[in-house]
């Protein structure tokens, strides 16, 4: 398994600390705060091990404080109801005394019958295979991109992405608030759903608050920025793998007051719909 994705399970592996109560760890990466897709991931493994015969459909998080990558998170959980085919979990994610992450997550006893359809149109995309590949993005990005842009791609990472647009990274164009990144982990998962579920999670957090910037002409690497994750809301319709290709289509309807407001879809490689997120971001342009 390549280093970086066994780096992301064993980070997404929680220590059990007490009945209800879990720690986690941070990757030692020289980031300055956690991360918050690690965050989402991290307090879903935590409800997730105290809910045993369904899996999780929705989650609502808010970041309440930035996580410190230098200490470990206690995860707190709380069961808020179990029902005969929903449960209700409240997580509450502390460090040095504090909440730096709050989340409700909600489960559902699978049913085989039910209502169903699908009015989400599959985006007139290339597939991945007909984009450039990792190596060949990280040529480009190491030639033309800015320093920090070169410094992430430079690293082994534990989600590839190919997205469909690379201007937005090159350019300081004023371009529509539209974004389609191909995803996925970049080797084998285990088969257990829940450790797609805390890797899509994970990836979830990623390119989505980037796409309220596309109108500006500005970018997450753009220091100009400050850039932080608000809240998150993920809704899980229908089984998947993290660890096979998935579109992950991005829009921003408005941002204002320095919040931006951003929705995605994420699509299987058949075209089905296996998830949607929504999110609000700070987006502060930084005075002198």
């Amino acid at each position: 398994m390549r280093p970086a994705v066994a780096e992301l399970l064993a980070t997404l592996d929680l220590e059990p600390l007490e009945r209800n109560l879990f720690r986690g760890r941070s990757p030692q990466v020289g980031w300055q705060r956690v991360f918050g897709g690690q965050v989402i991931g991290q307090a879903l493994v935590a409800a997730n091990r105290t809910v045993d015969d369904r899996p999780a459909h929705s989650l609502h998080g808010y970041f309440v404080r930035p996580g410190d990558p230098a200490v470990p998170i206690i995860y707190l959980v709380e069961r808020v109801r179990d029902g005969r085919s929903f449960s209700t979990r409240s997580v509450k994610a502390v460090q040095h005394g504090e909440a730096i992450f709050t989340m409700m997550v909600s489960y559902h006893r699978s049913e085989a019958e039910g209502l169903s359809h699908i009015h989400a149109p599959f985006p007139d995309v290339p597939k991945p295979d007909d984009l450039p590949d990792e190596d060949t993005l990280k040529a480009i990005m190491i030639e033309k991109a800015p320093e920090a842009v070169r410094r992430y791609f430079e690293r082994d990472r534990p989600i590839e992405l190919r997205p469909v647009e690379l201007d937005h990274y090159l350019s300081t164009d004023a371009l529509a608030p539209l974004q389609y990144v191909w995803v996925r982990a970049t080797d084998i998962l285990p088969d257990d759903p829940s450790v797609h579920q805390a890797v899509l999670g994970y990836l979830s957090d990623m390119t989505l608050l980037d796409t309220a910037l596309f109108p500006h002409g500005k970018s997450v690497f753009d220091r100009q920025m400050q850039m932080a994750s608000l809240d998150h809301a993920m809704w899980f319709h229908r089984p998947f793998r993290a660890d096979e290709w998935l579109l992950y289509a991005t829009d921003s309807p408005t941002s204002e007051g320095a919040r931006g407001f951003t929705r995605g879809q994420i699509f299987a490689l058949d075209g089905t719909i296996v998830a949607s997120t929504a999110q609000e971001g700070l987006m502060r342009v930084r005075r002198g």
